[in-house]
């Protein structure tokens, strides 16, 4: 039986990782949320560049050419299910390095899955300007549609141009090792990993993942110019959740110039220390430091 993340002990929501109700809690309380590192401020970055930043979680902001690209956007301090005026989940350790006012206007918003600290509907309707959303297959009823330009549903293996006021960009669908269902029964949802493509950059984007042997077929698609890589969670949930070491040796399997860390010190979804993830991959770069390009919530890399 595959080990999975539970939430809810009578719903199962695949939230984060807490297993009794004892994790939940609604919005009181959050004044211990401790400040992002750094915040980014992604309104002088340069549109002839590849420039991100790393907001928190698997949340980060991408200005690729000139084209804002948003990755499973969770900007408030908690997760979990919407109950009226306030939210019952999880409460974040760090706070999002930039609040939905102080993002600039996005124009693609891109979703691997459907649990809820990946797509939450509060941020996705706070998400400034008009953008396309990119998801996995059976998830877009769960998007808040009033804003959304379009909405493009992929499989694993499909393409999409998606095109912006601000550009095109080519988008592909890969399949990794996870699961989808956001609340135990609906396990028809689907789950991505993604291929970004523009001009002369691509970006392997890894979602959440367990270890597979399925990015080295992805090098096929590179070279890849940097892989954004989920590296914590993992324990005990090592069947759904990749450890750094596995992170880094699938980037390198996919042929990824640069590596950037997501998905730690963010949520307590798992029972490894605070620093342990950042600290093993640092410890996996320690002979090749300079393609580590992002440590903390908030830090800027211009890729390109």
């Amino acid at each position: 039986m595959v080990n999975r993340r539970r939430f809810l002990t009578v719903t199962a929501a695949s939230i984060g990782g807490a297993s009794s109700l004892a994790a939940l809690g609604t919005t009181a309380g959050e004044s211990g949320v401790r400040p992002a590192p750094t915040t980014p401020d992604p309104h002088l970055w340069d549109d002839n560049t590849v420039t991100l930043a790393w907001l928190g979680h698997a949340t980060v902001l991408i200005n690729f050419y000139g084209v804002r690209v948003l990755t499973d956007p969770v900007l408030f301090p908690r997760i979990g299910i919407n109950a009226w005026v306030t939210t019952i989940g999880p409460l974040r350790l760090t706070s999002c390095a930039l609040s939905p006012s102080q993002l600039p206007e996005v124009d693609v918003v891109l979703l691997s899955h459907a649990h809820f600290d990946h797509l939450d509907t509060r941020s996705l309707a706070s998400v400034r300007g008009r953008p396309a959303a990119v998801m996995a297959w059976a998830t877009s009823d769960l998007l808040p549609r009033r804003h959304y330009s379009s909405v493009h549903e992929l499989c694993w293996g499909d393409s999409v141009r998606v095109r912006t006021a601000r550009g095109e960009l080519d988008v592909q669908a890969v399949e990794v090792k996870h699961w989808g269902a956001r609340l135990g029964r609906d396990t028809y949802r689907g789950y991505n990993g993604y291929i970004l493509k523009r001009e002369w950059c691509t970006l392997l984007f890894g979602g959440d993942t367990a270890h597979t042997p399925l990015f080295a077929s992805y090098r096929r698609h590179g070279p890849f110019d940097a892989a954004i890589m989920p590296i914590g969670a993992y324990n005990p949930w090592i069947y759904n959740h990749c450890t750094p070491e596995q992170a880094v040796a699938m980037a390198d399997a996919a042929g990824a110039r640069l590596f950037v860390p997501i998905h730690h010190r963010t949520f307590a979804l798992s029972r490894e220390g605070f620093d342990e993830p950042i600290e093993r991959t640092q410890a996996a770069f320690a002979s090749e430091a300079d393609r580590l390009v992002i440590r903390e919530i908030g830090d800027t890399a211009r890729l390109m």
